[in-house]
């Protein structure tokens, strides 16, 4: 049997599955495409979660197009993150080129364009339908990450929100996560929490408010608030298709900590919200985490500990989760390890950096019968990747450099009015539109220090009343005191009948008794 004949039985006997699946393309070797030896994921594992990456411009984004759509298709609900802007172009059908004719030839499989069910998202309000959380929702963790607080900052923020919790006081928005610092770090909020819970330094708290007022000067405040989005819309469908969830980030892009944490606050949500499945035929959602390495960059300890206990178990939640990044070297490999289908598009080999990232890129892959890996990834044209997944029994698939099958959608934005028409239409962005401002920390806190003045006004005006009352009772110089001059009127008067006594016995006979017996007590 040739080595051809011996890799297509390969590819084929690796990666059929017996039930549903995506089709990813066909096996490559020396250069030429087998279309008999198609690449497969089954969609009972798509909740093990994967791996897309790849240097710039060699087809991450449209994998991610390809496998959105076949999951839609599939009737599984998408959320994916548009980091340019050009992926709105899934809710049109394509249109066939020369380039996707030719792809068609080599994997003979027929091009058939298609149009998907979207939602498309901004977390500015002005790309789409508004996306928020709660300050609450984030939690200290992912909000000392937003925020770049280091450890002593990010201790105090737990401390907020633990007195937050334990005075029930809901932190919904920015406002009240200031109000909250401020009071707390001050005054009577300060000698209110020493005993219980510390104090924070001036010096703190000033750190923290001038990162908060940085987040409001660039116009992403709305960020957090009322009306949070409610996970539950992720999960439409419209006539059987999955609803594929895009969040728009055009224009934020200068903000990659904040909307990457943002997403990771969603995941969050998911995992504590969704009940246990196990293992199911095909996911309830699958969640593209793109520009993944911005999520892990400088993270502390706690915030990397987070995201590998939400990855370890998120699966059993029936979520499956895919990270988008330039090289696996970009994340941790306590998650990495958690990523068992691996779509590899061509690295560089540019500097010593590269040469490093490739030889641990290398290093993840199973051996191969057919290629040399180091070789293979450095020489990856657009559109082409390295592949391996878990087949249903969970056991990783062989190697297969592939001819990834083009996608049916439009591979670019929709036109500015296609763009305008599908924002405004959506019930979406009716529903999440209007900002709500419920009584929350910062109306509660407000009424808490007004309470707290009055009361001290008032005690102080107690004291000025008696202070003033003892002042008007003081006696001027040379004038008795009211006590002394009841006391000596009482005296005068008991003298005074001692007196008329006396005089009174002398008239009637009558004597005063004494101790001695004579008039007078002489």
């Amino acid at each position: 049997m040739s080595e051809s004949s011996t890799f297509i039985e390969k590819i084929k006997a690796s990666y059929a599955p017996t039930g549903s699946y995506i089709y990813l393309g066909a096996g490559i070797l020396d250069g030429q495409v087998y279309s008999d030896a198609e690449v497969n994921l089954s969609l009972k594992m798509m909740n093990r979660h994967g791996l897309i990456a790849g240097a710039t411009g060699t087809g991450k984004t449209r994998t991610l197009q390809l496998l959105a759509e076949q999951l839609s298709d599939a009737g599984v609900p998408v959320f994916l993150l548009d980091v340019k802007g050009d992926l709105s172009g899934l809710n049109q059908p394509g249109e066939v080129n020369p380039k996707i004719e030719e792809r068609a030839r080599e994997l003979s499989k027929p091009f058939s364009p298609a149009a998907f069910p979207l939602e498309i998202y901004s977390l500015s309000g002005k790309l789409g339908a508004q996306m928020r959380a709660t300050i609450l929702e984030f939690g200290p963790t992912l909000l000392s990450k937003v925020l770049d607080l280091n450890d002593t900052q990010s201790g105090v923020m737990a401390v907020i929100f633990k007195y937050a919790d334990d005075n029930k006081m809901p932190v919904i928005d920015l406002n009240d996560l200031k109000k909250l610092v401020s009071y707390l770090s001050e005054g009577a909020g300060a000698a209110e929490i020493k005993s219980s819970y510390g104090s924070i330094s001036s010096s703190t708290s000033g750190t923290i408010l001038r990162k908060i007022v940085a987040i409001e000067q660039q116009g992403l405040g709305g960020i957090f608030g009322e009306k949070s989005f409610d996970i539950e819309d992720l999960f439409e469908r419209v006539d059987g298709k999955g609803t594929i969830s895009l969040l728009n980030i055009a224009d934020v892009q200068n903000q990659p900590v904040l909307y990457s944490t943002f997403l990771l606050s969603l995941l969050a949500e998911l995992f504590s919200s969704m009940p246990e499945v196990g293992d199911l035929e095909k996911p309830k959602l699958v969640f593209f985490f793109d520009e993944a390495h911005l999520l892990f960059k400088n993270s502390s300890k706690a915030f990397l500990e987070q995201i590998e206990t939400i990855i370890r178990l998120i699966r059993s939640k029936g979520i499956g989760v895919f990270f988008c990044t330039q090289s696996p070297t970009d994340v941790p490999e306590s998650v990495l390890g958690q990523l068992g289908n691996r779509v590899q598009h061509a690295l560089r080999a540019f500097t010593p950096n590269d040469v490093d990232a490739l030889k641990k890129t290398v290093n993840t892959y199973p051996k191969s019968d057919f290629y040399q890996i180091d070789k293979v990834l450095t020489s990856l044209g657009t559109g082409q990747a390295l592949i391996t997944v878990l087949n249903e029994k969970g056991i990783p698939t062989a190697v297969s450099a592939t001819m990834l099958a083009p996608p049916r959608s439009v591979m670019g934005p929709l036109s500015a009015v296609d763009f305008e028409k599908l924002v405004n239409s959506s019930p979406m962005y009716a529903k999440y539109k209007d900002a709500i401002d419920p009584e929350s920390a910062y109306e509660i806190l407000t009424k808490k220090i007004n309470d707290q003045v009055e009361v001290a006004e008032q005690e102080k005006q107690q004291k000025e009343l008696q202070k003033q009352e003892a002042q008007d009772n003081k006696p001027k110089p040379g004038e008795k005191s009211l006590v002394e001059q009841v006391m000596g009127a009482t005296i005068t008067r008991q003298i005074g009948k001692e007196i008329v006594r006396g005089i009174f016995g002398m008239l009637t006979g009558k004597k005063t008794r004494s101790k001695t017996g004579g008039l007078f007590g002489f």
